[in-house]
């Protein structure tokens, strides 16, 4: 089984920057890819980024710019930079990861709130 746990929310104001973290664990191996989604009060999930075993990256169209994912194979962690911040990116941010056994998993979120 893999566990994924999210870090480094906040509020910071507009035009700000914060990076979040995911640390891994369990059975890494079978991580296919990883990514990170966002979830505002009353609103769909939505796709930020993801990015895959062989280091493919993909961006949603509202965060294309401004948000980079990366990762550090070392220490078995996934990070996602934020920049140029706007209080529309206020959500909640899940980390996932995806292996071939139980599909898409979940970690619990952590609050990025973007105000003055």
């Amino acid at each position: 089984q893999v566990h994924v746990v999210e870090s480094g929310g906040g509020l910071v104001q507009p035009g700000g920057s914060l990076r979040l973290s995911c640390a891994a664990s369990g059975n890494i191996f079978s991580i296919m890819a990883m990514g990170w989604y966002r979830q505002a009060p009353g609103k769909q999930r939505e796709l930020v980024a993801v990015i895959t075993s062989s280091g493919s990256t993909n961006y949603g169209d509202s965060v294309k710019g401004r948000f980079t994912i990366s990762r550090d194979n070392a220490k078995n962690t996934m990070y996602l930079q934020m920049d140029s911040l706007k209080p529309e990116d206020t959500a909640v941010y899940l980390c996932s990861a995806l292996t071939e056994r139980s599909g898409w998993l979940w970690g619990q979120g952590t609050q990025v709130t973007v105000s003055s």
